[in-house]
């Protein structure tokens, strides 16, 4: 797996190590009935430090350790709704792996990360190309109808606008931190036309769940932003 540039003193995080050994493992186990699956798979353990330390970059405000747990959160609230729910928790682990607020193609390298470190992390190619599918689907957050490993993901990625108003502000602070390169007269504008079409969408969550819970509320912060923006 392609090594980022170590950053001193990298936090342990041993809960979050173990999730990431049960998801792939498990993920394995799916596919241990072809071929591919028979193979003896590597220790899972540099995959999570290479992954926990990407996510741990110090230019990251918002899209760090704490997004990828809450999105993996959410994932299991989701769950029952995907149809093979590891896989979508690998693609939470890889949708923002590569991540620099400058470059507009985050989610096409996060992908191709995905595709190089999994078949050998001992994922079969069809689960590789699934994992890699969602994170692309990130882009634009618009699952067809049906793609219930999609949906998952897209509204556990999404939930944050759902947020208590307290919780909300923050993450709309830590955006604008991470996008402090951007004159203030740049990003308001710019921002405000992401709220804009955030809220002309016909739905921003596709699960029963992210309907029913998310929805009302998202769009309510979503409008009170871009109150204080406009």
């Amino acid at each position: 797996m392609p090594q980022p540039q170590p950053q001193p003193h990298t936090p342990l995080h041993p809960d979050l190590r173990t999730r990431w050994t049960t998801t792939l493992q498990a993920a394995r186990r799916e596919g241990a009935g072809t071929t591919e699956g028979t193979t003896a798979a590597p220790d899972p353990t540099p995959y999570a430090d290479n992954l926990l330390t990407r996510w741990s970059e110090p230019h990251r405000r918002y899209h760090t350790l704490t997004h990828l747990t809450t999105v993996l959160d959410h994932i299991d609230t989701l769950e029952q709704h995907a149809d093979t729910p590891h896989l979508v928790r690998l693609a939470a682990w890889f949708h923002d792996a590569v991540y620099a607020p400058d470059r507009s193609e985050n989610e096409e390298r996060s992908a191709r990360l995905a595709e190089r470190a999994l078949p050998e992390a001992g994922l079969t190619a069809e689960a590789t190309a699934e994992v890699a599918r969602l994170v692309r689907l990130t882009v634009t957050h618009d699952p067809a109808d049906g793609d219930r490993n999609g949906e998952v993901l897209c509204d556990a990625d999404l939930a944050i606008l759902a947020a208590p108003p307290d919780a909300y502000a923050a993450y709309a602070a830590a955006v604008r931190e991470e996008y402090a390169f951007v004159p203030d007269d740049v990003f308001r504008p710019g921002r405000a036309d992401v709220l804009r079409q955030l809220l002309a969408l016909p739905r921003l969550f596709r699960t029963p769940h992210g309907t029913a819970h998310w929805e009302a509320p998202a769009r309510e912060n979503l409008s009170a932003e871009l109150t204080l923006l406009t």
